[in-house]
């Protein structure tokens, strides 16, 4: 039995900062959508009403890779099973964390199906899929994307205007794509990748219309900005889900849906942790001093992405290479140090709360 005293001295301590030192790191296929025809989106939301809050982590999946830069998908596999034993309640493939531009078509395609049937059915997957020069070009690439079986294909919002064109530019391009993807669940993401570009209330507004969104990743980072886009969208199918680590409490506090952080690919416990308990009042204290310690740990994580997620997974017994496509760079020495701290704080963190990290397959 665990000391009575443990929660206490949890909450009294994890907060002196066992990471002190990280200051160093400063119409188309599958087009049975028709009328009439049952609404495959209907899967995102009823497969993941699990006992509890209802409120999801959502991981952006990495990429493993072999050592002559290959998609490794035995890795992949071994990847997702953690996700799911880490608490993921849904998965986004082919996400800027999997190196999405770094990939080829084909790549991009077979990624996301073999994620689709390593889970089979068990949780949903999106991924993105707007690429191409053009409109046509992306809503061909996003009718090829949805024959994987994902349950939704990710708008990625720069793809729909150019970073100085208005929104009455983006409403036109979208309103075309729309015409050209037939009922295909969609979402939107505001990838920083070729820029980021926010969804103001008047896009938003425009796309509820259509009453064919689910997800929308937000990398606002202003929680404001959250609950206004949580206000439109009340009523409609879409869920929010947030991207900035140090939001995680108030942003599901306020009713976001989930988390979609990089850091959920340090530690994914925690986040599943918080997302089933930050609207519990009897967990107010913890949930608190998570946030605190979330929010310390982000800077430090973000050093060196996504390579850091990798060799801190591959620490927790994860058979992932380092490798990345889009950084060459080994990590140095200094940069191990640190996120091995973050390993040992991680470990104190589930101790803390009664949590068992999840064991790689």
């Amino acid at each position: 039995m665990k000391n009575k005293n443990t929660r206490r001295q949890f909450l009294g301590k994890i907060t002196a900062g066992p990471l002190a030192f990280s200051a160093a790191i400063t119409g188309s296929a599958r087009a049975g959508i028709q009328a009439g025809a049952p609404d495959p989106a209907q899967s995102w939301l009823s497969k993941t009403n699990l006992p509890g809050t209802g409120k999801k982590f959502v991981p952006v999946m990495l990429t493993p890779y072999t050592d002559d830069g290959r998609i490794d998908f035995n890795h992949l596999s071994s990847l997702t099973d953690f996700y799911r034993a880490a608490g993921a309640k849904g998965l986004f493939a082919n996400c800027l964390s999997s190196e999405m531009y770094s990939l080829s078509p084909d790549e991009r395609v077979s990624l996301a199906t073999h994620v689709v049937k390593r889970v089979n059915g068990a949780v949903p997957v999106v991924a993105c899929g707007s690429f191409g020069n053009d409109i046509k070009e992306r809503a061909e690439f996003t009718k090829r994307m949805y024959d994987t079986g994902v349950q939704a294909v990710i708008l990625i919002t720069g793809h729909f205007a150019e970073q100085a064109e208005s929104d009455e530019t983006m409403i036109r391009n979208l309103d075309e794509f729309f015409r050209l993807t037939g009922n295909i669940p969609l979402g939107t993401y505001e990838c920083p990748s070729p820029y980021k570009r926010l969804l103001t209330p008047k896009v938003l507004e425009h796309v509820l219309q259509y009453d064919r969104f689910i997800y929308h990743k937000d990398t606002s980072l202003d929680v404001a900005q959250i609950k206004q886009k949580l206000d439109l969208a009340r009523g409609s199918r879409l869920e929010l889900f947030d991207a900035h680590a140090p939001n995680t409490m108030y942003s599901l506090q306020a009713g976001a849906k989930g988390m979609s952080a990089i850091a959920g690919n340090f530690y994914p416990e925690i986040f599943a942790w918080m997302c089933e308990n930050a609207t519990d009042p009897l967990k107010a204290k913890d949930v608190e001093t998570m946030q605190g310690e979330i929010t310390r740990m982000d800077p430090v994580i973000s050093t060196s992405y996504s390579k850091s997620a990798k060799y801190f997974l591959r620490k927790r017994g994860l058979p992932i290479r380092e490798f990345c496509r889009t950084n060459s760079t080994p990590l140095s020495e200094k940069e191990k140090q640190v996120l091995d701290g973050v390993h040992q704080t991680f470990l104190d963190w589930c101790n803390g709360l009664g949590i068992s990290p999840a064991k790689a397959s």
